[in-house]
């Protein structure tokens, strides 16, 4: 049971990342817009050929999401969906538009996440950014379990919760900080050869990460995603769509996704992921294993949360991840090319666009287009996507022509 892998990612877009936003405020409607446009443009297809949508929120509107964007993109959809699954939403996205096509609901769904820009407001009716933005917490409302048993005790926000699970790793298995310095340095260097990357010009040393303040012990600041502006989206379509399309297409072979709690405070075990069943079934269906992988796309929101995955997806055993990392050159000219993009460490974290980065990486990778840092023979990558503090995770098994 699973995808038969007849449904390809044929085009993609990713802004630049900067600190700020450039040019005049944009609703972020506008934004989307910009990047359906050119992502349906890159695969050399039509905007007439869409017909489904996964999106994330917009600021324009709270509820009726998917038919807001359809009905401003002027998209007449048979499948749309809007997908709240934080870090992990953007290979949600991929895997969702990829079954819908299997199953002749649509043939061409684009998967697009802008990056919260700079909204206009009204001083008659300011926008509402919702709840996210206070406490450092997604559901501070009345009611909520998070409002009445997490926030008044303190357990909120990302940085101490990664903190945390990253000392009870140091407890459990030791720790080596210059080994988990060196994730970021390795992407850093990607950075260094990726335009748009908001750290394309800063080289990194582990030294300098050490030497970063500590932000959560033993997380250092330099571990630890720069947020920015940006946005990304792909289209993923049928095998006719894709043969027609301009690019080699990259097939969604196999996928995984396991959500089995919100906050950290419910998880059996803190060092036992979720993505140990949701890489466990990417593999599977793809009749594919981690060592068939020629690149490795894992969400990097902070150094533990990529050594955690890297462990749990089967890349190497359980406790291993600090010697794995250490031994292995993680750059795109390394022995295990992983985040050649620079992952969101060295690109930076465009919103919920930074899991979308992920997708965006492997994809340039399989279709030959990484320039300068492109892997030779790169033909399978794998992709995961990371929501919450370890909460929600998702993965892809992506394959070229």
């Amino acid at each position: 049971m699973g995808l038969r892998g007849d449904a390809a990612i044929v085009g993609f877009t990713e802004l630049p990342a900067t600190k700020r936003p450039t040019g005049p405020p944009e609703f972020t409607l506008e934004q989307l817009a910009r990047l359906a446009a050119a992502t349906v443009a890159d695969a050399g297809l039509s905007v007439a050929d869409v017909d489904g949508i996964c999106t994330g929120h917009v600021q324009e509107s709270q509820i009726f999401v998917p038919s807001t964007v359809v009905e401003y993109l002027g998209i007449r959809a048979n499948f749309a969906e809007l997908v709240d699954l934080g870090g992990a939403s953007s290979a949600a996205m991929v895997w969702r538009a990829a079954a819908a096509i299997e199953l002749g609901i649509c043939r061409a769904v684009l998967c697009v996440v802008p990056a919260t820009p700079l909204t206009p407001t009204s001083e008659e009716k300011p926008v509402d950014f919702g709840d996210m933005l206070h406490f450092g917490a997604s559901s501070n409302r009345y009611g909520s379990p998070q409002a009445e048993f997490e926030i008044p005790y303190g357990n909120l926000g990302q940085n101490g919760p990664y903190g945390q699970v990253a000392t009870l790793y140091a407890a459990t298995y030791g720790y080596d900080e210059r080994a988990m310095a060196k994730i970021s340095v390795d992407q850093r260097v990607n950075a260094n050869h990726t335009p748009g990357a908001i750290f394309r010009d800063k080289p990194l040393t582990v030294d300098e990460v050490v030497a970063s303040p500590v932000i959560a012990s033993p997380l250092h600041m330099l571990e630890i995603v720069m947020p920015v502006f940006g946005g990304a989206a792909v289209l993923v379509t049928d095998a006719e769509l894709a043969r027609r399309a301009r690019h080699r297409p990259v097939w969604v072979k196999g996928f995984g996704e396991r959500v089995p709690y919100k906050t950290p405070t419910y998880a059996d075990d803190l060092l036992a992921t979720p993505m140990q069943k949701a890489a466990a079934s990417a593999f599977g269906m793809a009749s594919l294993t981690p060592s068939d992988m020629d690149v490795v796309s894992i969400y990097d929101c902070y150094t533990i949360t990529a050594l955690l995955s890297l462990e749990d997806a089967g890349f190497c055993g359980k406790g291993e991840g600090l010697g794995f990392v250490a031994e292995h050159d993680l750059t795109f000219r390394g022995d295990f090319p992983m985040n050649t993009a620079g992952g969101q460490l060295g690109y930076g974290q465009a919103g919920l666009a930074g899991g979308m980065h992920h997708v965006c990486d492997a994809t340039r990778q399989l279709m030959g287009r990484a320039g300068a840092t492109q892997v030779a023979d790169c033909h399978r990558a794998f992709v995961s996507g990371n929501g919450g503090i370890l909460s929600e995770q998702t993965t892809l098994v992506l394959e070229g022509d």
